[in-house]
């Protein structure tokens, strides 16, 4: 997961244990189970496929819910994203399913995906993981309002194949699909025109919104703001991205000065625009902010940086907003200006308010520095013999303890319950192999396969691959274990994604930080609350105290939902659900969805999660305004 997302979250409000704790509100889910082990491999698995699905349309084409049933194993799930319900579902168990699908107001048809090698039926590992073979392939999907994909897997049942996974996913709406590739604009008309315009004055008038008013209007210009906005645009949907930052990029800029993406470039594509084949493979802070100056200069995407929003109202009879705005200008004046799109997105990062503990004593520090780390600009060079306290021990409490150690700082780390740990090299050659790496599959086909297995059974899949991994790092594990820093494997043991999905923090994607703790250059406090802040350190519960000069609370974040009291009130705040975190059928919670108000999304998560969501976003957007779906 990109920094930005993985810090410790409410550190100081967990009592659990770390692999049973969640996030507030968010299911643990349970481990699914997979079919009995099936080690041969089925010798033709196109005309196994082609039986299954000519069997499954017609009973769906009948809505004949005991046939669909018995195509199913008893244990079997069918994931939906946007194509039968208008949300994000997984329904688990064969009559469960059946009832699904049969009573969907959306007739559906499903046809094979021969388009590759990859999407062709043939002999998979039904559990992600190579223990359990079956069937696996690749579907279109056509339903009464658009066109869809999925991806199906069937397991053998004594003579007869069945299904056991199936998802379906909405791509486009028939009639409204994406300006892209075949559809592209003209982008001039020949003739003699009056008044006619240039690009360049087109876009201008466009982007400065007179007399008009724009149908999104999205707050935050990060990757969620930019990934929904390019979506809603090629959907011809007119959206308005605004940021209160000076430059597009500059939430990533202001970042702590070493800030460098813990995921690879593979797994960090954008819509519609991959990073260059040149891009390197871990992608610095400053320059992942350049390429978002970029991306909003191809895709013509209409941002107001310097720009606040000071109210917002929602009239729910004409499912309209009004929100006004204060805009600086180039000249350094401000300019008011009140728009009334139907809908808000609020795209401020899938965490809320800064989580800055209130200690005694706060007020009376007089070393150099105490601050929370999104203020962390980086550590003072040739800083020998001063002493630095980093409370938090994710991602951003490493990278900031790493930077103080390479500046001269005898740096403490304060971790008072457990972290998971994880190598880059883990990441890279085991975590994400076969679908995000150089060699592997298109990006839009890795996001279809990762997003097609059913929540339970990828925690279960997770279970696995994590195994692997812990015994790769295990040097790594043993080192932390002997100087005091304890580790923890995720909920149910289910490693790094599911606890990022869970909690939306708790780890740290190890790039050179656990070698230092290792080797005693990052000294551990563990296990102890902070009982005050004395003028020149810290006291701890057990009595001890430790020096500093300076302090970082590197303790995360708030839920995004506190983010949205801050910003549009009470009212709103209220109404809406608790954002991340899983539903009790493994789903996000609230994020890219209906949130529990007319005309007001939450969008967020690292690149990956904005390139996948940001589509169904859109979609929904899309099919509200055209009367598709209903409010």
């Amino acid at each position: 997961m990109a920094a930005v997302d993985v810090e410790s979250r409410v550190a100081y409000q967990l009592s659990l244990p770390s692999r049973e704790r969640v996030e507030p509100g968010s299911c643990n889910i349970p481990l699914g189970n997979f079919p009995a082990t099936n080690t041969a491999a089925p010798k033709n698995p196109d005309q196994i496929a082609t039986a299954v699905v000519e069997q499954l349309n017609k009973a769906l084409e009948k809505e004949d819910t005991a046939t669909v049933a018995q195509l199913f194993l008893e244990n079997s799930y069918w994931r939906d994203h946007l194509c039968l319900s208008w949300d994000f579902r997984t329904i688990k168990g064969r009559e469960a399913v059946s009832r699904f699908v049969t009573g969907s107001s959306s007739s559906i048809r499903i046809e094979l995906d021969h388009s590759s090698a990859f999407r062709s039926p043939h002999n998979g590992p039904i559990d992600g993981f190579g223990e359990v073979h079956g069937v696996e392939f690749f579907i279109k999907v056509t339903t009464n309002f658009g066109i869809g994909q999925g991806v199906v897997r069937l397991a053998q049942e004594g003579n007869e194949w069945r299904i056991f996974t199936i998802s379906t996913t909405l791509l486009e709406l028939t009639g409204h699909e994406e300006a892209i590739n075949f559809r592209r604009p003209v982008g001039v008309k020949h003739g003699e025109q009056q008044g006619r315009q240039n690009w360049q004055d087109r876009r201008t008038a466009d982007s400065n919104y007179i007399n008009k008013d724009p149908t999104v209007l999205i707050v935050g210009a990060g990757q969620g703001g930019l990934t929904a906005a390019a979506r809603l645009k090629m959907l011809n949907v007119d959206t308005l991205v605004i940021d209160r930052e000076d430059r597009i990029g500059d939430s990533w800029r202001r970042r702590y000065h070493q800030l460098v993406l813990h995921d690879p470039v593979w797994y960090d594509h954008l819509p519609y625009l991959n990073f260059p084949s040149n891009w390197p493979i871990f992608t610095p802070k400053d320059k992942l902010a350049e390429f978002f100056e970029s991306y909003v200069k191809l895709l013509e995407l209409n941002v107001w940086t310097q720009t606040e929003l000071k109210s917002a109202s929602y009239d729910e009879g004409k499912r309209q907003w009004t929100v006004i705005l204060e805009r600086k200008s180039e000249d350094g004046t401000t300019e008011t200006r009140t728009l009334h799109p139907h809908h808000v997105i609020q795209a401020t990062g899938h965490s809320g308010k800064k989580n800055m503990p209130t200690f005694k004593g706060a007020e009376n520090f007089k070393g150099d520095l105490i601050c929370h780390s999104s203020e962390f600009r980086g550590a003072k060079p040739d800083s020998h013999g001063k002493k630095a306290i980093v409370i938090g021990s994710c991602n951003s409490g490493h990278d900031i303890a790493q930077d103080y150690v390479e500046k001269g700082y005898e740096v403490t780390m304060v971790q008072r319950s457990s972290t998971l740990i994880v190598t880059s090299d883990s990441i890279v050659n085991i975590g994400l192999k076969g679908l995000y790496e150089e060699a592997g599959p298109p990006t839009e086909d890795s996001d279809a396969y990762l997003w097609s297995i059913p929540p339970e059974l990828f925690k279960a899949q997770q279970v696995k691959v994590f195994e692997v991994i812990a015994k790769n790092d295990a040097k790594t594990l043993d080192g932390l274990e002997k100087v005091g820093f304890k580790v923890d494997r995720g909920p149910m043991d289910a490693g790094l994604l599911v606890k990022y999905f869970q909690r939306g923090g708790g780890y740290y994607i190890d790039v050179g930080g656990s070698q230092l703790v290792a080797e005693g250059k990052i000294k551990i406090k563990q296990g102890q609350e902070i009982s005050e802040v004395l003028p020149n350190g810290l006291q701890f519960a057990d009595g001890s105290e430790l020096e500093a000069d300076e302090i970082v609370f590197a303790t995360g974040y708030q839920n995004m939902r506190t983010q949205a009291r801050t910003i549009f009130g009470d009212e709103i705040a209220d109404r809406v659900g608790d954002v991340w975190g899983l539903d009790s059928e493994g789903e996000f919670r609230t994020m890219w969805r209906r949130s529990g108000y007319p005309g007001f999304w939450f969008m967020g998560g690292n690149l990956a999660l904005c390139r996948y969501y940001s589509r169904l976003l859109a979609l929904q957007i899309k099919a509200l305004e055209e009367g598709i779906a209903s409010y």
